[in-house]
C-alpha cells in the first residue's frame, strides 16, 4: 500500500523547531512533506529556511492552510493561542512540552515569585480546558510532544505493564542537569515555572503515563495522580550561592531545584526530582516498582556506550551527550541521542495517527493531568509541602 503523504507546517524556528525537523526525516510510517515555517523572528526564520531549503510563510495563517499537521514550536507562554486557532481549522496539532501553563500578566514587570499560586493553577486549569474545548469542537488532534513516553526503554516498560498486569506501588523518576541556556526559561513569564515546569513535567509525564496504562489494562480506564505535595528551592539565586562557572545561575524568578510526592487515586505513589544543580551531563531516569518486577529505564546517560578521552581537545569535534562539563576522561557517549530520547519515535506515531486514524499514547489527556499536576505542585510548595488536591480536567 502506498504511504499517504502529510503535509507538514513548522511554528517557530528555533531550538525546538529544529529538533522536530530532524525526527521527521526519520518518520517512515507516512511520507512527510514539509509545507514550510512560520516564525516572528525574521532573522531566525530566514537562517533555518535558507539552511534547510524551506519555503518561508509571511503569516501563520497561510502555513496553517497549507498544512496537514502543524508543528508548535515556540515558548509556552504562546501555544494555547496558535493550537486553538490551528484546531479551528480542523488541523492536527503537535503541541511541544510544556502543554500550557500560566504565565502572568505577561508584562516585563511581572514576578514569578510573588503571585498567589491558587491564581496560577486557577489561570492553568483554564486554559487546559479551554485547550480540551478546542480539540472536542475540531476534526483535528492534540498531541502532546513528550519525546519521554516514546523512548525505548519506557515503551518497553509499558509492554512489560500491560502483558503481566502489573500493579505498580512506587515510582521514582528525575530530570536534572545544570541548567538552561536561554534567558527566558528563568523568567516565569515566558516559560511558566522553574525546574518543576521545564525539567519535572518529563519525568512526571512518564510516571503518570505509566499508571494510565495501568489503569486502562487493569480497569478499563486511567488512574489519575490525586494529591501532591511539594517542596522548590531557588539554589542558585541565594546571596551566598558561590558560582564557580558550572552551573547557570540567571533564573530571575524560577526555582531551580523542585520534589515532589505524588499520590495516585489508587493509593500508589511516586517521588519526582528535577533541577539545576547537576554535574556531568544529564540524569533522565525512570524507576518503577511494581507487585511482580522492578524497571529502571536508564534514558540519559546509559552505557549503551562507553568511551574514554585523556585530552579534552581531541573530541573537540565530537557531541558526546547533552549538558556535559567535559569531554575528558571516561563518558557515556550518546551513539544516537534522539534515538534512545524518543524523538523520531514520537513523530513516527503522530504521524501514523493523523494518516491512519491510530490512537497515540501522549495525547491531550496525559498533558492535562500533567500540567494540573504542577500548578497544584506549586501550590503545595507554597504552603511548605502541605498536600494539595489535584484537579483532574476530563
Amino acid at each position: 500500500m502506498e504511504k499517504k503523504v502529510i503535509r507538514a507546517g513548522i511554528i517557530g524556528s528555533g531550538f525546538a523547531a529544529k529538533f522536530h525537523l530532524d525526527a521527521l526525516q526519520r518518520v517512515f510510517s507516512t511520507k512527510v512533506e514539509i509545507a514550510g515555517v512560520y516564525s516572528k523572528s525574521p532573522e531566525e526564520l530566514k537562517e533555518l529556511c535558507e539552511t534547510r531549503g524551506l519555503l518561508a510563510f509571511d503569516s501563520m495563517e497561510e502555513l496553517i492552510a497549507a498544512s496537514d499537521i502543524l508543528h508548535v514550536c515556540t515558548p509556552p507562554v504562546t501555544h494555547e493561542p496558535i493550537a486553538i486557532e490551528v484546531l479551528k481549522q480542523d488541523k492536527d496539532v503537535i503541541i511541544e512540552k510544556p502543554f500550557t501553563g500560566y504565565f502572568g500578566d505577561r508584562t516585563p514587570e511581572f514576578n514569578g515569585d510573588t503571585f498567589p499560586r491558587e491564581k496560577g493553577l486557577e489561570q492553568a486549569i483554564a486554559s487546559i480546558n479551554r485547550l480540551l474545548e478546542a480539540e472536542k469542537n475540531s476534526k483535528g488532534s492534540i498531541m502532546y510532544a513528550e519525546n519521554w513516553v516514546y523512548a525505548p526503554a519506557v515503551q518497553k516498560e509499558r509492554e512489560v505493564i500491560e502483558k503481566t498486569k502489573a500493579q505498580i506501588l512506587w515510582i521514582q523518576a528525575q530530570q536534572s542537569h545544570s541548567g538552561s541556556h536561554s534567558l527566558d526559561y528563568g523568567k516565569w513569564r515566558m516559560s511558566g515555572g522553574g525546574s518543576l515546569m521545564g525539567k519535572g513535567c518529563h519525568p512526571l509525564t512518564t510516571a503518570i503515563y505509566f499508571k494510565h496504562v495501568e489503569g486502562k489494562v487493569r480497569f478499563g480506564k486511567p488512574i489519575h495522580p490525586k494529591t501532591i505535595s511539594a517542596r522548590t528551592h531557588a539554589i542558585t539565586r541565594m546571596d551566598n550561592f558561590i558560582n564557580e562557572g558550572h552551573l547557570k545561575d540567571s533564573y530571575t524568578d524560577v526555582e531551580d531545584y523542585a520534589f515532589t510526592h505524588i499520590v495516585f487515586e489508587d493509593g500508589t505513589i511516586a517521588d519526582i526530582v528535577a533541577s539545576e544543580l547537576l554535574h556531568g551531563g544529564v540524569k533522565n531516569y525512570v524507576e518503577v516498582h511494581a507487585n511482580n518486577h522492578r524497571t529502571i529505564c536508564n534514558i540519559t546517560p546509559n552505557n549503551a556506550m562507553e568511551t574514554y578521552n585523556p585530552v579534552d581537545e581531541n573530541f573537540k569535534d565530537i557531541y558526546v551527550v547533552e549538558k556535559t562539563g567535559t569531554k575528558q576522561g571516561w563518558s557515556h557517549i550518546s551513539p544516537d541521542e534522539g534515538w534512545f530520547n524518543g524523538y523520531q519515535h514520537e513523530m513516527d506515531a503522530f504521524y501514523r495517527s493523523s494518516a491512519y486514524g491510530e490512537p497515540i499514547e501522549s495525547n491531550s489527556a496525559l498533558a492535562a493531568d500533567v500540567i494540573a499536576t504542577i500548578y497544584a505542585g506549586y501550590v503545595s510548595a507554597e504552603r511548605n509541602g502541605a498536600e494539595v488536591n489535584i484537579n483532574i480536567c476530563k
